[in-house]
């Protein structure tokens, strides 16, 4: 017995990389799970179904409040219910490091618009759905720069402060509707977008010997925060961010 059984996910940017691999273990669980990106879903709808999993592909821009309206429209259709919303859609290994002063403003913008209004639209998105499942859980992709600030992603790490910040805020905004918000912050993870990505090359010696266990962090190393965040275990939790980066930042 899955310990998401009955559970619907919604999953935004997991065509690939740590979306993917938080897909299909959730899909393990027995959740059922929409899969959401801009890209093509069917890699990972096929793998989950493949693996006996319950899923459905959907192409969502998570910047858009019609497409995020009909991705919550056609999951009640398909599985009656909305429990769980994962917010991991952004832009992050598209990103070559730059100091700020080099960032111009559609740059800036951009990034603020994917990876932090986003997760406003899509958590007042799936607000009414949640409300008539009589609650739910909403875990929020947020990253460890936010608590050392790397030369070279001040875009990046002010949009996932923001994300922080709205963790903190729809948690105690949605308190009294049974609806649990928090984050996870990832250190620098060797996901499928980072393969081959020269330009973090500086950092990545760097952030191995920076953390208490020196290794690459790897996308399956978040599965254990994502798990427990949606899961009764964390029912008397909301508005946190758990830091999951090997020991690099002591909070």
């Amino acid at each position: 017995m899955g310990r998401l059984d009955g559970k619907t996910v919604a999953i935004t940017g997991a065509a690939q990389g740590i979306g993917a691999i938080m897909a299909k273990r959730m899909a393990e669980e027995g959740a059922n799970v929409v899969v959401t990106d801009i890209l093509d879903t069917d890699a990972c709808v096929s793998a989950i179904k493949e693996n006996g999993g319950t899923a459905m592909g959907m192409s969502v821009n998570v910047t858009s409040d019609d497409e995020l309206a009909g991705m919550v429209a056609a999951t009640e259709k398909e599985f009656g219910a909305l429990n769980i919303l994962v917010n991991n859609a952004s832009i992050f290994t598209a990103l070559q490091p730059k100091p700020f002063f080099q960032i111009d403003n559609d740059e800036f913008d951009k990034i603020m618009t994917v990876n932090c209004r986003s997760v406003h639209q899509a958590t007042k998105a799936v607000l009414p759905a949640m409300v008539r499942a009589g609650g739910g859980k909403i875990v929020n992709i947020a990253s460890g720069t936010f608590y050392y600030g790397p030369p070279g992603l001040s875009h990046y790490t002010a949009s996932k402060g923001a994300v922080i910040a709205l963790t903190r805020c729809h948690g105690r905004e949605l308190g009294d509707k049974n609806i649990q918000v928090n984050a996870i912050a990832p250190g620098l993870t060797e996901s499928e977008g980072m393969q081959g990505h020269t330009g973090f090359d500086p950092a990545r010696a760097p952030t191995v010997a920076s953390r208490s266990i020196k290794r690459d962090m790897l996308p399956e190393d978040l599965l254990g925060s994502l798990m427990y965040l949606i899961t009764p275990d964390s029912d008397f939790v909301t508005g946190q961010t758990i830091n999951v980066d090997g020991g690099k930042i002591n909070l």
